[in-house]
């Protein structure tokens, strides 16, 4: 392999029982390993920009959640859309690909999955990187009511109120938007968000996987006992103007892993959207301390 292919984003699949798993990749198959987890309701072409950034040090892995992006999953009724599931799935992935140490960037939904994922392989997680991951009640605005609602009563009603954070507005403007320099923020991540939540029978995964949200808050203590016993190496670097997870789910983490590194971005909450480049050298240099240790 060349050195320009090493750097070359490279696109594959990997059967993971009924689920046929899209995902990116990039570096040298000897390197570190970073897994990159996507969020809501986007998909690994949101580390479209990060991964030749770190491509020469690292072996960078990004795949698509079942329902989401390119990832193939069985259908609602078929498949339970949870996040139990999704990070079934994921661990399965790791197997299949024969993953037995990497990094976790945990990113939105992502958090929930790659936590859970860490706490049933702690001997494999060398570092966790929580871009707006969230772990903790603190981290969560005062936005979250028709969710919260949707939890406590999961009613029809309730379900219909939710439809509306899978918008076309609400995605563009609302989650891509909020707090970020409309100069900076490209079209291209909330335009093929929009599509791909336009799928059919996408919202109702998406509004599945929403009332499900409650058994990550039910998880959280879990993860934290998880940070709390195993202390993984951690990096912290958040958009201070998410309108979902403010600052505080950020500095959180200090109560579990008191070494945690914090870092406030400019940004909203898809920071790699607007500083690609300085999440990539607060990862670079955080690695590199890290995976030394």
């Amino acid at each position: 392999m060349s050195i320009d292919d090493a750097f070359r984003v490279t696109f594959h699949t990997q059967q993971v029982g009924d689920v046929n798993v899209f995902y990116r990749e990039v570096g040298a198959r000897d390197a570190p390993v970073l897994l990159l987890l996507h969020g809501f309701p986007s998909a690994s072409h949101m580390f479209r920009d990060l991964m030749p950034l770190l491509a020469s040090q690292y072996r960078l892995i990004a795949p698509d959640l079942p329902g989401f992006g390119n990832t193939k999953a069985p259908p609602r009724g078929q498949f339970d859309y949870t996040f139990e599931n999704l990070y079934k799935v994921i661990e399965g992935f790791t197997e299949a690909l024969g993953l037995k140490k990497y990094a976790l960037y945990i990113f939105d939904y992502g958090a929930p999955t790659g936590l859970r994922l860490a706490a049933a392989n702690p001997e494999k997680v060398t570092a966790i990187i929580s871009q707006n991951g969230n772990a903790y009640l603190e981290g969560f605005s005062d936005q979250w009511g028709p969710w919260q609602a949707y939890w406590r009563e999961p009613s029809a009603a309730n379900r219909e109120a939710c439809r509306a954070s899978l918008s076309p507005q609400v995605i563009r403007d609302w989650q891509y938007g909020t707090g970020a320099d409309p100069e900076k923020l490209s079209p291209d991540g909330c335009n093929l968000d929009i599509l791909y939540m336009a799928r059919p029978g996408a919202e109702e995964i998406q509004l599945d996987l929403i009332l499900d949200y409650r058994s990550n808050v039910a998880a959280y203590p879990s993860f934290q006992e998880y940070l709390r016993k195993y202390q993984p190496p951690l990096l912290a670097v958040w958009g201070k103007h998410d309108p979902a997870f403010i600052p505080p789910g950020a500095h959180a983490f200090r109560k579990d892993v008191p070494a945690a590194e914090v870092h406030l971005l400019d940004a909203g909450h898809f920071a790699l959207e607007t500083h690609a480049p300085e999440v990539a050298e607060y990862i670079r240099d955080f690695l590199s301390r890290a995976l030394k240790s």
